[in-house]
């Protein structure tokens, strides 16, 4: 399959590879062409610009920053008339909407898939895609979902419902996050070993295997990145407005919120998430 991957960050970098490695055609593009160029090595054809990097394809798949960098590169392509657009950035609530419009005008086939991981399975192809859509146009980007996950969630017939989905999955791994940072903090300020906390919830009923993910990350101080803190600072806000919105009460949200924006005010927004815990 001829597919195009518009963003190459580490999830779109990753998720590029796992396209390669099954076979498919894969041409790139990103903003920053530099961060697109290691991909031709892996076998990727590297666009000069988005509207090149989607000619002839069968499939194209957004994995941009934010609403505004979806429909600004969106808005200035077009498409064949039997592509399906893979929509996996986080846009919220309101950009799933601006999203399905876009393509409603344009009279393109659109998927809204984000997904959920981050650097490691993009580059395995054991992503989870969260999908919602046209049954038909789900079976059309089977190719694409096959190669870069593990399994399909489908969230609902309705463009928008796996959006809904992924804000609720970012909020649980936030302030999971948060959480987890608090607690190596409280074991470092009582003077005690964080690696016994580890070793405490080893196994048990409320451990997980993030934990030790991230965990070894806040312990080491090596905040190599999978996903940004400035990246959860952006989802947070989207989660919040969805609560906001449903009428939820958001006072952990607000919280968790106020805890990655202190990580990124000090020099952290490029980092991984799990430097939240420099905010303790």
């Amino acid at each position: 399959m001829r597919v195009t991957v518009l963003g190459t960050g580490n999830l779109g970098a990753g998720m590029a590879r796992s396209l390669l490695r099954e076979g498919h055609e894969v041409t790139v593009w990103n903003r920053t062409r530099e961060r697109a160029e290691s991909l031709a090595a892996d076998g990727a054809v590297v666009a000069t610009d988005a509207a090149h990097a989607v000619l002839g394809a069968e499939a194209v798949v957004t994995v941009l920053f934010d609403t505004a960098s979806v429909l600004e590169v969106m808005s200035q392509v077009s498409l064949d008339e039997d592509c399906v657009w893979l929509q996996c950035a986080t846009v919220g609530i309101e950009g799933a909407t601006a999203v399905a419009e876009l393509a409603r005008d344009r009279g393109w086939r659109v998927l809204d898939a984000p997904v959920l991981g981050t650097k490691g399975p993009a580059e395995k192809g054991t992503l989870v895609v969260l999908a919602s859509g046209d049954d038909e146009v789900l079976a059309a980007a089977r190719p694409v979902t096959d190669a870069v996950g593990s399994r399909v969630v489908r969230a609902g017939d309705e463009l928008g419902d796996a959006s809904r989905l992924k804000l609720v999955c970012n909020a649980w791994v936030a302030s999971l996050t948060a959480a987890l940072g608090q607690s190596v903090a409280l074991a470092d300020n009582l003077g005690l070993a964080p690696a016994l906390f580890f070793e405490a919830i080893d196994g048990g009923p409320v451990d997980a295997p993030y934990a030790h993910i991230k965990g070894a990350a806040m312990r080491s101080g090596d905040y190599d990145t999978s996903f940004a803190v400035d990246g959860v600072v952006k989802d947070l806000g989207l989660i919040r407005d969805a609560a906001r919105g449903s009428s939820t009460d958001d006072r952990l949200l607000g919280a968790v919120l106020e805890l990655f924006e202190a990580a990124s005010s000090v020099g952290r927004g490029d980092d991984d998430m799990a430097a939240v815990r420099t905010a303790f």
